[in-house]
């Protein structure tokens, strides 16, 4: 069974509950412990869509393991216990019947209602069972008014004694009254997602186009120059010349446009993408229970609190 310490090392760090299969159930969350004995009884695992549930389980036969807490039970089996409403911080002696019939446990009739303590009460467990309404982080004033509620109750229980009379049927609650109803409703919780929406990739192809471009380029052109004969090129020349035919022949050179291509880089592309938050607005129903009172006499709608007379007619 875990004892007190476990408690306050798993309340201050936050624990985790499994089942007999290894599987997780929730998170650690309540701890419920008994008014007499002072040890942990009960503890509320956090369940269903964003831990808003909690489902108790009994501590008799858990360990712990570092922050991990093993119950001899299943997800399912946990998941599917009664929802108890433990507002008042304790378990009615009804609701903690029904658990024990539903974890198929011997029940106690001389066992005091556990009280919680939560996870303000870290390290601050009660040591002396008859002092759990005043120790420092657990105790308040709704828990100190339960412990002598239940002082009363011993004497109440003396004096009843060898009648029958079973005080689980009547702690915390008015004989004459009804059982009661739990109103619910549904309430929108809404969230967001990462969804692939889309692909985007680069590639790369070849096109081709013309490209026109002038460059000079240069010729040698054949040009006749005349020049005539001095005296004294016409002492040097040789007399006695004969007439006659003759050829020159001159090479003309010209330049041609020559096209060499070369790849070079010329810049670098890459593909990034930056997040954009827009605003989308979000409809949805949802449903509500509704409890009206009816009878004769006096009723007070219990949602406004108007006084309705009703009589017979």
């Amino acid at each position: 069974m875990i004892n007190k310490n476990q408690i306050d090392e798993l309340l201050n760090t936050g624990g985790t509950v499994v089942g007999s299969d290894g599987e997780k159930i929730g998170k650690f969350g309540q701890v419920f412990l008994d008014d007499q004995t002072g040890e942990p009884q009960w503890v509320t695992v956090r369940t269903g869509l964003f831990g808003m549930s909690e489902s108790f389980v009994p501590l008799d036969e858990a360990s712990v393991h570092g922050d991990t807490v093993t119950v001899p039970f299943d997800k399912q089996i946990v998941k599917d216990a009664p929802r108890i409403d433990d507002e008042d911080g304790h378990l009615s002696p009804a609701d903690e019947q029904e658990l024990y019939r539903y974890y198929n446990r011997s029940y106690d009739r001389q066992q005091s209602v556990d009280q919680r303590t939560g996870r303000e009460s870290a390290g601050q467990l009660p040591a002396d069972p008859n002092d759990t309404a005043l120790a420092g982080g657990v105790g308040n004033d709704r828990l100190e008014d339960d412990r002598l509620a239940g002082d009363r109750l011993g004497t109440d229980r003396t004096a009843d004694a060898g009648v029958g009379f079973d005080d689980r049927d009547t702690v915390g609650r008015d004989r004459d009254a009804g059982e009661g109803m739990t109103r619910s409703e549904e309430q929108l919780r809404v969230g967001t997602e990462n969804v692939e929406t889309g692909r985007a990739r680069l590639r790369k192809y070849v096109v081709t186009e013309n490209v026109t471009t002038t460059v000079p380029v240069s010729h040698e052109e054949v040009r006749v120059e005349r020049e005539p004969i001095t005296d004294a090129d016409a002492a040097g020349t040789v007399r006695g010349g004969e007439l006659g035919e003759e050829e020159q022949e001159v090479t003309l050179h010209a330049e041609r446009p020559v096209v060499d291509k070369e790849a070079v880089p010329v810049e670098k592309v890459r593909l990034d993408t930056e997040t954009v938050t827009d605003e989308e607005k979000v409809t949805e129903q949802v449903r509500k229970e509704r409890i009206e009172a009816e009878g004769d006499g006096d009723i007070i709608d219990p949602e406004t609190g108007e006084r309705t007379r009703r009589t017979d007619r």
